[in-house]
């Protein structure tokens, strides 16, 4: 598989995941519901954001990339400007819009980890500031000989330099420790740092939920040779489905474990999941590439990833009713999902039509959306 393929199946794993965020939200807000009385949507959420920021990570390596002190800061002030300024202006305009007291939501929203819905722009950026400093240390530390040419990213045909192998080692002892502050959000008794204002005004309670994600692409990505033999094994995915569904099980039905181990058989399921998913669409990459319709349709809403979810807050239709009824006759798996899944197309289609006429204009299209015009440099 070439890196072409390999890239256009990623967009298209975008875009899957990108309509269970807005399935997702759809369900709880439009539906004016908790996730906890849908199986359905209780199963997605196992694995939509670590999806999500297992793509981001994925993204993030680049392997030809100097890490010069110049290159990094002129990374770092994109990603500022691209991820807070988008972010300030629809997160305003939609409290503006729904409110009935701006400033009492706006206050609401800043308290809050998850800032009325828009928490993800935010929580990436933190997590791309960190994965920076990490390589721009391991440069410092040990300057590259070389690498691949920006063509080819592919991990596996890099030679070995001394910052890859700082790089490696600096990732994983942070992995470790975001494995540890994960685990210390699940055990209340021994740590409350997460009720302490700093970490919810600065969303670092999420960074901490999701950051070992980030960092799995990012390895995934790093060694990718590798990781393609592990998962064509032929034990590799029984062994995931037998985790999944373990792991699911206990979390959504058979609740065995007590206290800080119930969040334990979670976590392997999200692993599993995320693994599971990944390792579908690499295989039928022919699928989601641009030869096919599906695969069209995926990529072209996974390169709109930042539009789409900025704009769709406008459009979730409140639906209160259904919620109720749902709620009722919670056994509606399917029922549940496809209602859901179809006005999540809708308002997925409304913010894509959204993003297409705000983008007519090259400033909007620079400053919300942090795409730059062809004749721009």
């Amino acid at each position: 598989m070439n890196s072409k393929n390999r890239l256009e199946w990623l967009d298209a794993l975008r875009g899957f995941t990108m309509i269970l965020v807005v399935l997702n939200h759809t369900y709880g807000f439009g539906f004016d519901t908790n996730t906890k009385y849908s199986m359905f949507m209780s199963l997605c959420l196992l694995f939509r954001m670590p999806l999500f920021f297992f793509i981001s990570g994925f993204l993030a390596y680049k392997a030809s990339f100097s890490w010069t002190a110049a290159d990094t800061g002129a990374l770092v002030k994109k990603k500022l400007r691209v991820q807070i300024i988008p972010t300030l202006v629809f997160m305003t305009a939609e409290i503006a819009l729904t409110a009935k007291h701006f400033w009492a939501r706006m206050g609401e929203a800043w308290e809050s980890p998850t800032k009325g819905g828009y928490w993800f722009t935010l929580v990436l950026l933190e997590m791309f500031l960190v994965y920076y400093a990490i390589c721009w240390i391991a440069a410092l530390a040990a300057p590259s000989q070389g690498g691949a040419s920006d063509s080819d990213s592919r991990s596996e045909d890099l030679p070995a330099s001394p910052r890859r192998g700082r790089e490696g080692t600096l990732l994983l002892i942070v992995f470790l420790l975001s494995l540890f502050a994960y685990a210390t959000l699940y055990m209340p008794r021994w740590f409350t740092w997460r009720t302490l204002p700093f970490f919810r005004y600065t969303s670092i309670t999420e960074l901490a939920r999701y950051m070992q994600f980030f960092l799995l692409g990012n390895f995934v990505h790093r060694y990718w040779g590798q990781f393609q033999k592990l998962i064509d094994s032929k034990w590799l995915l029984p062994l995931l489905i037998a985790i999944a569904f373990l792991g699911a099980g206990d979390y959504l039905k058979w609740h065995n474990l007590r206290m800080e181990w119930a969040n334990l058989p979670r976590t392997l399921a999200m692993y599993a999941f995320v693994i599971i998913i990944v390792a579908t669409f690499r295989h039928y990459s022919a699928t989601f590439s641009k030869e096919n319709r599906v695969g069209r349709a995926l990529q072209f809403i996974g390169v709109r990833t930042l539009d789409i979810y900025l704009i769709h807050y406008f459009f979730i239709p409140k639906l209160p009713d259904v919620g109720v009824w749902f709620k009722a006759h919670p056994e509606n798996f399917i029922l549940e999902g496809t209602i859901a899944l179809i006005l999540a197309l809708l308002v997925i289609a409304f913010a894509i039509l959204t993003s297409q006429v705000l983008r007519v204009s090259p400033f909007l299209k620079k400053w919300l959306f942090g795409r730059e015009s062809r004749n721009e440099k």
